[in-house]
This record gives C-alpha cells, sequence and structure tokens, in this order.
C-alpha cells in the first residue's frame, strides 16, 4: 500500500488491517434493522453484528510501497484510513461471484441482486436451491412488514 515514507511501518500496517476489517464489517455483517417507525432493532452484539477476531483472515499480508514520497506532506507521509477500508469490497464481490457460481450449478443463469451488507442470510436466500424456493419472496401489497433495512 503507498504509504509515502512511513514514519513507524509497523502502526501503518495495524491501520490498514483495521480499516480493512472493518469494511469487512460494512460490507458483509453490519445490518442495521428499523422499524416501520423508526426504532433501530439492531442496538447490541446480539442483533447487530461487527467483526470479530475470528473474522480476521489466517493470512492477511500487507505490505508498503517503498519510494514514494510526498514532498508535500509531513516527513514525506501520506494518509491511510480509506482506501483500505474501501479494499474490503473485493471480500463482497467474491460473495457474488460464489452465489453466481451456486446459482449456475441450480441452472439460474443472468443478473440479480445482492446489496450489501451479504450477511449469511442474504447469501444464502440469494443462492437459490432446492430449499430457498420453498420460501418465495412474497407480493409486497400481500403484508406488513414487521421491519425495514436502510
Amino acid at each position: 500500500m503507498d504509504v509515502g515514507d512511513s514514519l513507524n511501518p509497523a502502526i501503518d500496517i495495524g491501520q490498514i488491517e483495521g480499516a480493512f476489517m472493518q469494511g469487512y464489517g460494512l460490507f458483509v455483517l453490519e445490518e442495521e434493522r428499523y422499524s416501520l417507525d423508526g426504532f433501530l432493532y439492531t442496538r447490541g452484539p446480539g442483533t447487530y453484528k461487527i467483526p470479530s477476531f475470528n473474522d480476521v483472515p489466517a493470512v492477511f499480508n500487507v505490505s508498503l510501497l517503498k519510494g514514494v514520497s510526498n514532498p508535500r506532506a509531513v516527513y514525506s507521509s501520506k494518509a491511510i484510513g480509506e482506501p483500505p477500508l474501501f479494499l474490503a469490497s473485493s471480500v463482497f464481490f467474491a460473495i457474488k461471484e460464489a452465489i453466481s457460481d451456486a446459482r449456475t450449478e441450480e441452472g439460474l443463469d443472468g443478473i440479480f441482486r445482492i446489496d450489501s451488507p451479504a450477511t449469511a442470510e442474504a447469501i444464502r436466500m440469494a443462492c437459490s436451491d432446492r430449499f430457498t424456493r420453498q420460501f418465495p419472496a412474497p407480493d409486497p401489497n400481500t403484508f406488513k412488514p414487521w421491519s425495514t433495512v436502510i
């Protein structure tokens, strides 16, 4: 990752790893559910999932690009917060490709929609197999939803 001339490589690598995991939560785990009146249902660790130690990849390679100083910054350094956060979108798109492959195995080709965060529930329902087909999406005009996702 391009951090310019790193002032402290250990801190920069920690920042990159932390931002990536924060992005992983954003794109895969952290779903907010609200009542129709605006009450937040997902308010604690039992309902709002954030990344934990078990979510950190077993192999997590981070390296710093050498020789890319920034002469306009303090000690030629660069900010490192946002790029690794968005790099975690690669996990979301890898999940989407895996879902696409599962759907192809079931004879379903073409475009499908899955929104971020790609929660376990959303992944399972998007795969569409003999089990998930037992629960078709209901017509929106036939029921009152108990919650909404924003």
